[in-house]
């Protein structure tokens, strides 16, 4: 593969006609999950330390660690959801005009949370934390097994582990440990993506379908495999007649759309009345305006040190989009795509400043420029800024939820 040359999104694969197909699968989904291991192995130990990090100082300042990970902020919201069902809706106590109502949470991390509590003989908060662990677990497989099947050939598995140890240890990646969304989302993003590179489309839109009732952002996903599909389309012939792109495609908005649509009419506000709900939340598109203002504020004035790390994680992502555009090999269209929608919500998207971090969580695609030059790097690079990042993630993780007293 010249340096030229773009990863081709993949044409369906026929079905296997042998009965065995089945047993293959199986050994080639052993074999895959061996060679993630030592991927997974860096990514746990970089989560376990970086949550028991905060759980000493939580210990020491007299907080309990589950609570923080699991009944904080919107945690909170899904444990009631997971409990109650929905039908909560309350006035802010402190803003005038500001009206919480838990139809901006979508159903699918809930749905699960309270599946697990119904089963076992867990808390509803324990296990919102279990299904969020479990999902950072898939999420990181998945990220890894998109890595070398992009990157293998050119950086062995040095690149894929590269791109799971970065996203453990984002200096927001406590939030991989809680009770929120994130980690299921892009799990499903990660396998959809996958799915889309190794010519399964139907597969993709399953789960984009699934993706898409789990975060408001995760439209990203539909985008993805929409637009891969209509590539796919446009430049082969043979994909046209093949009934699996048309369902995948069509599949891949419909948890999103229908999720939106459902709440919309269940709040009383018609086809989109999702968007008013959101909107009584504080939280609407703006094209970035109120983000520009907060910036000039901090420029300005003095703030909390949460908000001024969130401009530099935003400025990063910026450079990190630019860089994923130009890298060579290019990257697939649907990663792309995925990135640039994330990226567009969260800068775009007014209020709440400080969750817009949590917001690009999903969008690992942006970590690949720097994973593939440490793996270009020497050894002892690679180590010191492993290093110095794992510093920073532990600290600043211990900070969010301890110190700092803003939603995330």
């Amino acid at each position: 593969m010249s340096a030229d040359t773009a990863v081709p999104v993949r044409a369906p694969e026929p079905r296997p006609a042998s009965g065995n197909a089945r047993v293959r699968r199986v050994e080639r989904a052993r074999e895959a999950l061996r060679r993630a291991a030592p991927a997974l192995a860096f990514y746990a130990a970089a989560r376990l330390t970086g949550m028991a990090t905060m759980a000493a100082w939580a210990w020491w300042i007299g907080r309990h660690p589950r609570t923080l990970l699991g009944h904080s902020w919107d945690g909170i919201w899904y444990a009631g959801v997971a409990r109650h069902g929905y039908g909560l809706v309350l006035p802010s106590p402190t803003t005038r005009g500001v009206v919480f109502n838990d139809l901006a949470f979508f159903p699918l991390y809930p749905g699960l949370v309270h599946a697990v509590a119904t089963v076992t003989p867990l808390t509803v908060v324990s296990s919102g934390l279990v299904v969020a662990w479990l999902s950072a677990g898939a999420a990181a497989w998945g990220i890894y097994a998109l890595g070398e099947r992009l990157y293998g050939q050119l950086y062995g598995r040095r690149a894929a582990t590269l791109l799971v140890v970065l996203w453990g240890l984002l200096p927001h990646a406590i939030v991989q440990s809680m009770a929120y969304t994130e980690p299921l989302m892009t799990a499903l993003a990660a396998w959809a993506l996958y799915a889309l590179v190794t010519g399964r489309p139907l597969w993709a839109g399953a789960l984009s379908l699934l993706a898409g009732l789990s975060r408001p952002n995760a439209v990203a996903v539909a985008a993805a495999v929409v637009c891969s599909c209509a590539l796919l389309l446009w430049r082969d012939r043979e994909a046209r007649t093949n009934w699996r792109v048309w369902t995948g495609a069509a599949l891949a908005p419909l948890g999103w759309t229908g999720y939106v649509v459902w709440a919309g009419f269940r709040s009383g506000g018609g086809l989109f009345g999702y968007f008013e709900v959101q909107r009584l939340w504080g939280s609407r598109f703006d094209f970035g305006k109120d983000a520009l203002r907060f910036v000039r504020h901090l420029i300005v004035g003095r703030d909390a040190m949460a908000y001024y790390v969130t401009v530099a994680i935003i400025a990063v992502a910026l450079v990190s989009l630019a860089l994923l555009a130009l890298e060579r090999p290019r990257p697939p269209l649907p990663l792309l795509v995925y990135a640039v929608v994330l990226v567009v919500i969260a800068v775009g998207g007014s209020s709440y400043f400080a969750s817009k971090p949590r917001f690009l969580m999903p969008a690992f695609p942006l970590l690949v420029p720097a994973a593939l030059a440490l793996a270009r790097a020497r050894v002892r690079t690679v180590l010191t800024t492993v290093a110095a990042l794992a510093g920073v993630s532990f600290f600043y993780g211990t900070y969010l939820l301890t110190v700092a007293r803003m939603p995330m």
